[in-house]
């Protein structure tokens, strides 16, 4: 059966399944306007998944066909996937930030072949075993990569302004890191007085409850601009915890309340995690060998390889943070490039 949770006020939540993922499922929050009803974000693009947000929406007393619009936290397949059947379905508008935006579009413009080069090249510098390369670099026949044709937004969330949901004070704030175009959602509206804050946040997978999400790198091959995201990262969890809200509505686990004593946790959680990586720069190592000795949720030997994949960009971004601080330093004419503290 769907599990659906009215949150008051015209919202309510759906879990809608991730296949073969530890997090189960995203909650996919539908919010009533006076045109009709929204969701924010729509769940992995699976049948099993689609059927268990149909039936979510006739428990909800809607239906797909009823939606009017798609509000995108971020271009993530367990967010995004079903956005394009949603409007198929419906007609429905679907917004998404310009910077994720560019990230789908890059995305479905991209022939496999390149990317596997590309990903080939980019996990080379970091130092990454040939092991790990070499099936990028096999020839893959009738392989293609999941995703590679995420549907297209028609509309851009711009941060700082309202969206257009009538009856609804719903405003965009630009969080970048977990992805560069993540926003949150501030529903602005009043709360009961227990609750102490301003309105409710569905933070998509910036801030959760108990997980700290994932920082990795989305960048375009065409551009040499050395991002920060780790750094865009913090700054927005300072951001969230200026504004208070009352409840956070986050896209996995469940709602929580003080915002700003969570951000407090992982601003501390980032901060020691940093001093303990500076401790392993005593000798050079590539992005690589940091991955290999960072904690992970599970050994690094069990640890599969797409995941290793992500886990290696995680260590470059956390490096990348280092270097800005002026705690490490890459070596020079080091190849691949390998880091030392400073």
């Amino acid at each position: 059966m769907t599990q659906v949770y009215d949150h008051g006020g015209g919202v309510r939540s759906l879990q809608v399944p991730i296949p073969d993922n530890p997090l189960g499922h995203t909650l996919v929050y539908v919010v009533d306007t006076d045109r009709g009803p929204v969701l924010v974000d729509t769940g992995w693009d699976d049948p099993a998944s689609w059927d268990t947000l149909c039936a979510g929406l006739t428990a909800c007393g809607t239906s797909v066909g009823e939606i009017v619009g798609v509000v995108i936290t971020h271009h993530h397949p367990d967010h995004h996937g079903l956005s394009g059947r949603v409007r198929e379905a419906s007609g429905a508008w679907l917004a998404m930030h310009a910077a994720d935006a560019s990230v789908v579009r890059r995305t479905r413009e991209t022939r496999p072949e390149s990317w596997f080069t590309y990903m080939a090249a980019k996990l080379t510098a970091a130092g990454a075993p040939e092991e790990h390369v070499a099936p990028l670099r096999a020839p893959r026949g009738h392989r293609t990569l999941p995703g590679l044709s995420p549907a297209l937004p028609d509309r851009e969330i711009v941060p700082g302004e309202l969206l257009d949901l009538p009856g609804r004070r719903l405003r965009a704030i630009w969080t970048p890191g977990h992805t560069p175009g993540h926003v949150c959602l501030h529903l602005e509206e009043d709360h009961p007085a227990e609750l102490p804050g301003r309105g409710r946040l569905f933070s998509g997978d910036h801030l959760l409850p108990e997980i700290s999400p994932h920082i990795g790198l989305y960048e375009d091959p065409d551009d040499t601009t050395v991002t920060d995201p780790l750094g865009d990262y913090l700054d927005s969890l300072e951001r969230v915890a200026r504004l208070g809200p009352a409840e956070v509505l986050p896209a996995h686990q469940y709602p929580f309340t003080d915002a700003p004593a969570r951000v407090r946790e992982l601003l501390a959680h980032h901060e020691s995690r940093l001093t303990g990586l500076r401790s392993l720069l005593t000798t050079p190592l590539t992005p690589w060998q940091l991955a290999e000795r960072m904690e992970w949720n599970r050994p690094w030997a069990h640890i599969p390889h797409s995941s290793r994949t992500i886990a290696v960009a995680e260590a470059e971004a956390h490096l990348r943070r280092l270097v800005k601080l002026g705690r490490a330093e890459a070596v020079p004419g080091s190849d691949p490039v390998t880091y030392v503290a400073v």
